[in-house]
């Protein structure tokens, strides 16, 4: 069963929206802290006053980041790409710490390795 949607107050360049939102509260406050930030980054450089073309440009820039960071991870096409790749390499970490779980004796005192999980 999905979460039930909440009412998150949150503040960009100055005026409060009520956002609706499934998600934790405070990753919706950070999201807007976030857009607040870059929107005024780019009204310090941008010669408008007008908010709404601001927003834009700002929009314009995070587009931007996004798809230059998509770019590099190479996970263009497949956004699960990196998350099975975790899932891989999380899988030869388990076996290469049984095997050498078995290779090494324990000693009394000594911490036991345990198995890693990951996302």
């Amino acid at each position: 069963m999905a979460p039930k949607p909440s009412v998150t107050q949150v503040e960009i360049f100055g005026q409060t929206y009520s956002v609706r939102a499934a998600g934790d509260p405070a990753y919706i406050k950070e999201l807007a802290s976030f857009v607040d930030q870059k929107m005024r980054e780019v009204s310090e450089h941008a010669p408008t006053v007008d908010a709404a073309k601001i927003a834009i440009l700002t929009a314009l820039n995070i587009s931007d980041e996004f798809y230059q960071y998509r770019s590099k991870s190479g996970s263009e096409g497949d956004p699960g790409r990196v998350a099975k790749r975790a899932t891989r390499l999380v899988e030869k970490l388990d076996e290469i710490l049984k095997t050498s779980s078995r290779a090494i004796p324990a000693r009394a005192g000594s911490e036991s390795i345990g198995t890693l999980r990951g996302a």
